[in-house]
């Protein structure tokens, strides 16, 4: 049997659109036999190597989030959620970035049982970036905290994580869109790519958030466009998601809503691409 590998990119929330992706892959009966993931796409591989699927991986964040499909209008249902998000978003303390990555971490985790990449059931490489070095830092054993904790430390914003006798910052720096660490070992290769794409005309000043989120996504776009300059996956996928700030987690649904119109064509490219099947009508 031919093997698939899964690369998942990061993006903050806009790496929800890698939800209706893991539910087309498995609609389309694809067994994914190793997965790559940097920042987010590496939290939401961890759930999908544990075993999940991608339904139940939006299930999970639909009850964290509050999605429920009611209008949420009292006062006191709004304060709530704005509390829960408040007690993830932990602020930093000490040097290195606004917020702390932990929290976040430890309310999408919280249902794994897993704590190792060890007793993942699908293999999991994370990537992230040695802060001193500029190097690529690969973690694929040991505990998976940590790691993705390190793999999402956007420079500025989330603090860098020192783990491994190295200070790691997020692995997007350097590979945003891990798919070439899948190549040597996997037959077929699908790379999802979340990062935004810019728009000419907006001359409104950005904010400090606005301004260091920005700078990062031209840094990993460009990085991103060298890549696939040399080498391509097999299947490579970027949606083009409008008005979807990276860490404004109010825009989940939308991600959603702009990403779910795509599926149709992507389910004929997979089975195009990979020797797949079109799966159940």
């Amino acid at each position: 049997m031919k093997k698939i590998g899964l690369a998942l990119g990061g993006g903050g929330v806009r790496a929800m659109a890698h939800i209706p992706v893991l539910e087309t892959i498995d609609r389309q009966g694809l067994k994914i036999s190793a997965i790559a993931g940097t920042s987010m796409g590496a939290i939401l591989g961890a759930l999908y190597a544990s075993g999940l699927t991608g339904e139940a991986i939006r299930k999970k964040i639909r009850y964290h989030a509050g999605l429920d499909g009611q209008k949420r209008k009292s006062f006191a249902a709004k304060s709530s959620q704005v509390l829960k998000w408040l007690k993830i978003m932990k602020f930093g303390s000490g040097r290195g970035g606004l917020l702390r990555g932990d929290g976040i971490l430890n309310f999408l985790l919280d249902e794994i049982q897993e704590s190792t990449f060890e007793d993942l059931k699908i293999p999991l490489q994370v990537v992230t970036t040695d802060f001193w070095t500029g190097e690529e830092v690969i973690f694929d054993s040991g505990p998976l905290l940590p790691a993705l904790e390190a793999s999402m430390a956007i420079p500025g914003i989330f603090a860098p994580v020192s783990f491994a006798h190295r200070i790691l910052i997020d692995g997007g720096m350097v590979n945003n869109v891990p798919f070439d660490r899948l190549m040597e070992s996997c037959d077929y290769t699908i790379a999802i790519d979340v990062t935004p794409r810019r728009h000419p005309g907006n001359h409104q000043i950005p904010t400090l958030v606005e301004s260091i989120l920005g700078m990062y996504d031209i840094l990993i776009s460009t990085v991103m466009a060298r890549k696939l300059a040399t080498s391509s996956p097999t299947v490579y996928f970027r949606p083009d998601l409008d008005n979807v700030a990276t860490i404004d987690f109010s825009k989940i649904e939308s991600v959603w809503a702009q990403t779910e119109p795509l599926m149709a064509k992507l389910a004929r490219e997979l089975c195009e691409k990979t020797d797949g099947h079109e799966g159940p009508p």
